[in-house]
């Protein structure tokens, strides 16, 4: 086991950081076997195969071609529930569990009908549905293969989501159903932005589900504004996930839309999310 560890920090020093790089080493042997973080820092580690070392051996390789951890063990964790993740669906992220943070709070104790536009693989429907219970949650995307896996997860974390496929983009009535929450993580990396990121995301995770034109940054944003005006119960609310870098332009296009909008900033202090509503003052 220590060979299998030393054989890990020496292989990925200098394609990772150290701390990223201990971050890997607990996530392989919880899922090879079933090690925890405790055990590795006490080293209280049993003897490995031959067969077990080169399982971990496999896994380096790819991870010095900066393929994401999360494919290559085909699973992650979001807002502390497990979920599978493949190729084709954009990892889960942090900044998007305080999105889900906030709609938890904010409707644990109601019963709303709740409508994730962009699923890919579920984890914002998922979870809502599994800390709001009384919630009504549905989930669309483009995507036939990451509505698969958006059903797989669903009963995975044993809820119910309707799951359905359509196309935001178009302007063909997506469902005549009526929701009381509209939330969505759409694409909203520019073009341009491609040269600032890592590896293991711009040469593995599927691009239609991070970029936009750097001409039209704001189109997802538009296309829900504009099919929100069906969507949405006279006092329904949509909730944004945001490049950061567009905070005032999303407010503004919600406001031209005849929306209210408050941006509201992320743990890291950065514009990150837009909170809709069609009347009344936010608060």
């Amino acid at each position: 086991m220590q060979q299998a560890i030393d054989h890990i920090r020496k292989s990925l020093k200098g394609f990772y950081g150290q701390q990223e790089i201990e971050s890997f080493i607990y996530l392989i042997f919880e899922h090879l076997f079933q090690i925890g973080r405790k055990e590795v820092i006490l080293n209280d580690l049993p003897q490995l195969k031959d067969c077990d070392l080169e399982k971990v051996k496999n896994i380096v390789a790819r991870l010095r071609n900066f393929e994401p951890i999360q494919y290559i063990l085909g699973e992650t964790e979001f807002y502390n529930l497990p979920f599978e993740v493949k190729p084709g669906v954009l990892i889960p992220r942090s900044e998007t569990e305080e999105l889900v943070d906030h709609l938890v709070k904010e409707y644990k104790e109601k019963i709303p009908k709740i409508l994730d536009i962009g699923t890919g693989s579920g984890c914002i429907a998922i979870a809502l549905k599994k800390f709001i219970p009384n919630a009504e949650v549905w989930a669309t995307d483009i995507s036939q293969a990451a509505l698969e896996i958006a059903e797989s997860n669903a009963r995975k974390n044993g809820v119910n989501v309707r799951f359905f496929l359509s196309d935001i983009l178009s302007e063909k009535e997506i469902t005549t159903a009526r929701f009381d929450v509209i939330v969505s993580n759409p694409p909203y990396i520019t073009e341009k932005e491609k040269a600032l990121m890592e590896k293991n995301v711009l040469e593995h995770e599927p691009h239609e589900a991070l970029f936009v034109p750097d001409y039209d940054p704001l189109r997802f944003y538009r296309a829900i504004l504009n099919h929100s005006t069906d969507l949405l119960n006279e006092k329904g609310k949509l909730y944004f996930e945001i490049n950061e870098a567009y905070g005032k332009e999303v407010q503004e296009l919600c406001i031209n839309s005849g929306f209210e909008a408050l941006v509201m900033k992320d743990l890291n202090g950065k514009d990150r999310f837009v909170h809709v509503r069609k009347t009344s003052i936010l608060k």
